[in-house]
């Protein structure tokens, strides 16, 4: 297992720290920054005056996580297990990370074998209801094989619903895809998610801050959502209530200045009440992948216009096109009548009509023209002009 090239003893206090501290703990970050690991490590082992920030009964509940703790018996679990230990300012730690400041985790436990560093660059969150619809799963997860064909890192939180969705797709697609976990790296979480989470493990990675064998809690699935907030250039939600998980990743990518985005529902659906709020706001809707892409990637990656089929109707001579116009849409009109209504003369008329009969949109029948078949289709197809 490697540190990173971190000192020995750091690591050990980071993973120490790691069973004593709650992620997110920002009195302990601020600990970190002003003391440094080792420090505050040998400070809750050893007692003495509870450092700044904390009371006298939360300072004896961290003493008594202390006393429990082995952090050499949590690297040989991860060893084990094949897991590794990431320190900030190692050479494989995501530096935008960073920008959670004293809530910045402690360290990362990653299983598989990729650079996290490299992969977070060019990665986008899609998160969402646990409990979605046929709907959000069939956006998850083409959301997840789209990404993963223009070359992004796809990541989640190993849930049911929309995050399986999403990593299966990108799975599928032969892409790149990262799981944030709520409990150590270890175990899989939620229990049916097993094989998945397996094969993330094997095909990409799975990431989390607690140690192994560790267990989640409600607090620890809404702290961790901040981490995958904070590693992705942005996070789309594809379904979430008013009260979802997913919407606690999407405010905290807007406090980190990320890009957020809403792929929209029916209004009648509350499981996307939650996302048109969002979008009511600062998030961006989109669609598909395109469109997720074309925020997030660099100049150019952009996505492709927005337009309905191309009828054949539309390639005509404007001029032919006021000539077929001028044709009722059932019976016969004689050329005078079609000129007036195509304002032109009677010669030009009769010039278009033929040019219109070789291409299959009108027909003669003794002194008149009338629409094809075809041409009535094309009319009924053509948008409204109201």
């Amino acid at each position: 297992m490697s540190a990173g090239g971190a000192p020995d003893g750091e690591v050990l206090a980071r993973i120490f720290l790691s069973r004593v501290v709650e992620p997110g703990d920002e009195a302990a970050g601020r600990w970190l920054r002003e003391r440094g690991a080792e420090e505050v490590a040998r400070r809750l082992r050893e007692g003495g005056p509870r450092l700044p920030g904390t009371s006298d009964k939360r300072w004896a509940g961290l003493r008594a996580r202390a006393g429990r703790a082995e952090p050499e018996r949590d690297l040989a679990a991860a060893r084990e297990a094949g897991v590794r230990f990431l320190c900030p300012g190692t050479a494989e730690w995501p530096v935008q990370l960073d920008d959670l400041g004293d809530a910045r985790p402690l360290g990362l436990w990653v299983r598989g074998r990729p650079s996290l560093r490299m992969w977070a660059l060019r990665s986008v969150a899609v998160v969402g209801a646990r409990a979605c619809s046929e709907y959000g799963a069939h956006m998850a997860a083409t959301l997840g094989a789209g990404l993963a064909e223009r070359g992004w890192v796809v990541v989640s939180g190993g849930a049911y619903g929309v995050d399986g969705a999403a990593h299966r797709g990108t799975l599928a697609a032969g892409g790149a895809t990262v799981a944030v976990l709520a409990c150590g790296v270890d175990r899989s979480y939620p229990r049916g998610h097993t094989g998945l989470i397996t094969r993330i493990a094997h095909q990409g990675l799975v990431v989390g801050e607690l140690p192994p064998g560790d267990h989640p809690t409600p607090s620890r699935f809404i702290l961790r959502n901040r981490v995958i907030a904070a590693l992705t250039r942005g996070t789309v939600v594809v379904e979430a209530a008013y009260r979802s998980g997913a919407l606690v990743t999407a405010r905290a990518a807007q406090r980190l200045g990320r890009y957020t985005m809403g792929v929209p529902g029916p209004v009648t659906s509350g499981l996307s009440a939650g996302v048109h709020e969002l979008l009511r706001g600062d998030a961006v809707l989109v669609s598909d992948a395109a469109d997720v892409v074309e925020l997030v990637g660099e100049m150019g990656e952009l996505a492709p216009d927005r337009r309905g089929p191309v009828l054949p109707r539309d390639l005509l001579d404007p001029a032919a096109a006021r000539v077929l116009a001028a044709l009722p849409a059932l019976g016969t009109a004689a050329p005078d009548d079609i000129a007036r209504g195509a304002g032109t003369t009677h010669d030009d008329a009769v010039g278009r009509l033929y040019e219109l009969r070789s291409l299959g949109f009108v027909e003669r029948h003794g002194d008149g023209w009338k629409l094809t078949r075809q041409a009535v289709t094309s009319v009924r197809q053509a948008p409204d002009r109201c």
